[in-house]
């Protein structure tokens, strides 16, 4: 699946789902008893340039970790919404805080729950072992992987053909 450029060229926000698209949805517990997950230091690096470029950013998890937590809070994510498996509301509420239409969103998920926000978003992504019903429906599927660079991909297109395409806001 080629990357749809058109679709990016009104993009201003990126929200991502956490398991399975920030992480490989693998989950270990820690010696004091807490889950904890693994997360790309690339996919890091390519949001905070698509934050300097202009762009916001955005979780919606269904997931509610202090790990997620944690991970958001360091990367200084603009709109975080954990804990809910109903995304739409989430979504609706990020639009509104944000003054953003649905089309200068984009969306990466890889589950059956995301696939309403999918549905609604401008551009819409997904990792290569995602649940076949999500890549049935999206615009571009990744060539990384989940938890390894996936995340990474999606920022460099949008830098390369979004709407601060160049990093000028």
């Amino acid at each position: 699946m080629s990357l749809e450029v058109s679709k990016l060229k009104k993009v201003k926000l990126l929200i991502m789902d956490v398991d399975g698209v920030l992480t490989d949805c693998r989950i270990f517990m820690d010696s004091n008893g807490e889950w904890k997950r693994l997360f790309s230091i690339r996919d890091g690096y390519g949001l905070k340039r698509l934050m300097e470029a202009g762009y916001k950013t955005a979780i919606i998890t269904g997931s509610k970790a202090k790990d997620i937590q944690e991970r958001a809070k360091t990367l200084k994510i603009d709109y975080f919404i954990d804990g809910t498996l109903d995304k739409i509301p989430a979504f609706e509420k990020i639009l509104h805080d944000s003054g953003l239409k649905a089309e200068e969103t984009a969306f990466v998920g890889d589950d059956v729950f995301d696939i309403p926000v999918l549905r609604k978003v401008g551009f819409s992504a997904t990792v290569p072992d995602a649940m076949e019903e999500v890549k049935d429906i999206v615009h571009y599927t990744t060539t990384r992987p989940a938890g390894n660079g996936a995340v990474r991909e999606i920022c460099e297109a949008l830098l390369k053909y979004g709407a601060f395409a160049g990093g000028a806001p």
